[in-house]
C-alpha cells in the first residue's frame, strides 16, 4: 500500500448496537478498526435503543437509502403512568396518570387505529430540522414548535406482554416511524400517559437480529485485517430484488451507463421494476430498472466490485 493511502473495503457490517451509545459512535468504531474512510450507517438508532444497525463500507454506502427505506421491526417496552418530554425514559417527567384500570383489551383495541398509512407527529427530541435547526436543539433550549404530522406506514402491531404498568409490543413499520411517539400516543389514548423504556430494532430491511454481531466481536478482528471476513457483500442488502445474469455485451453497456435489452428478463416485468444485475463471472454489477415503453433495463446504480458474489444467480 502506498504511503499515506487508506485501505478500501466494500461491504456491510451488521452490528447489534448496544444501549447508551450513538449510531455515529459505531461508525467511528468501524473507521478506527478498519482504517477505511468511506463508512456510514443505514438508519439512526437512538442511544436508548439496541439492535440491528447496518454499517456500510466503500461502495456499499451507495445502498444505504435502500436499507433505510426497507421495512423495520421494533420490539419495545412501554411504561404506563407517566409521560416525559423526550417520550422515553431519558427525559423529564411531564405528566402522571392512573393506569390501574387499563385492560389488555383496552390496549389491543387501539392497535387498528395505528395500523396502515397513518399520520404521526414527530417528537421534539428528534433530528428533524425546523428553520435550519435540529428539533432537539430547540427542545434543549426550552423551545417547542409546531411539527407537521407525517404519513407513516405500519404493517402490524403485536402485544407480546401485558404486565402493568409495563407493555411489550412489536411493530413492523416503514420509514420514518417513531416508536417513542407511538408510546406517547398510546398513553394519551389510554388516558394514563406512557413513555418508552426499552427499544430493540429486530429487523432493518434485509437484515435481522440473527445477522448481527457485537461491536466487541468486530473490534477483536482488527488484527491481520480479519474484520474483512465479517463483512457481507453489498448486494446482501438487496435480496428483495430478483437477480439477473448478464452476458459480456450487456455488462459492457451497463458499465458505460447504457440501457440493455434482455427479453427473457422482461416477460413479467412491470414498469420501473428493479433487479440485481450480475456479470458473467458472478460479480454484482448494478441495480437496473425496467422501462416498459422502451423494453429496456436502465442502470440506476453501477458498481465496480472485485469479488464474485455468493448471491449471483
Amino acid at each position: 500500500m502506498a504511503s499515506g493511502s487508506r485501505p478500501t473495503a466494500d461491504g456491510i457490517l451488521v452490528l447489534d448496537k448496544p444501549k447508551d451509545v450513538t449510531s455515529m459512535e459505531m461508525v467511528r468504531l468501524a473507521k478506527r478498526v478498519s482504517h477505511v474512510k468511506r463508512v456510514g450507517h443505514a438508519g439512526t438508532l437512538d442511544p436508548i435503543a439496541t439492535g440491528v444497525l447496518p454499517v456500510c463500507f466503500g461502495q456499499a454506502t451507495r445502498l444505504m437509502e435502500f436499507m433505510v427505506d426497507g421495512r423495520k421491526i421494533y420490539r419495545a417496552e412501554f411504561t404506563l403512568g407517566s409521560a416525559t418530554d423526550t417520550y422515553d425514559a431519558v427525559g423529564t417527567e411531564t405528566h402522571t396518570g392512573d393506569w390501574s384500570n387499563v385492560t389488555q383489551a383496552d390496549v389491543e383495541a387501539l392497535f387498528p387505529g395505528f395500523t396502515g398509512t397513518v399520520l404521526q407527529t414527530p417528537p421534539m427530541y428528534s433530528a428533524l430540522k425546523h428553520e435550519g435547526k435540529r428539533l432537539y436543539e430547540l427542545a434543549r433550549a426550552g423551545i417547542e414548535v409546531e411539527r407537521e404530522a407525517r404519513e407513516v406506514t405500519v404493517y402490524e402491531i403485536r402485544l407480546l406482554e401485558f404486565a402493568l404498568p409495563k407493555l411489550v409490543v412489536e411493530v413492523e413499520c416503514g420509514r420514518g416511524f417513531y416508536m417513542r411517539t407511538f408510546a406517547h400516543d398510546v398513553g394519551e389514548a389510554l388516558g394514563c400517559y406512557a413513555h418508552l423504556t426499552e427499544l430493540q430494532r429486530r429487523k432493518a430491511g434485509a437484515f435481522t437480529i440473527d445477522d448481527t454481531m457485537t461491536p466487541d466481536m468486530f473490534e477483536a478482528a482488527e488484527d491481520d485485517d480479519a474484520w474483512r471476513g465479517l463483512l457481507l457483500p453489498p448486494d446482501a442488502a438487496l435480496q428483495s430484488l430478483d437477480p439477473m445474469a448478464l452476458d459480456s455485451s450487456a455488462e459492457r453497456h451497463l458499465r458505460n451507463g447504457q440501457a440493455v435489452t434482455l427479453p427473457a428478463s422482461s416477460t413479467y416485468a412491470k414498469h420501473l421494476d428493479a433487479r440485481r444485475a450480475y456479470t458473467p463471472d458472478g460479480k454484482f454489477l448494478a441495480i437496473v430498472r425496467f422501462n416498459r415503453a422502451e423494453s429496456t433495463w436502465q442502470p440506476e446504480r453501477v458498481f465496480n466490485l472485485s469479488e464474485p458474489s455468493p448471491y449471483a444467480p
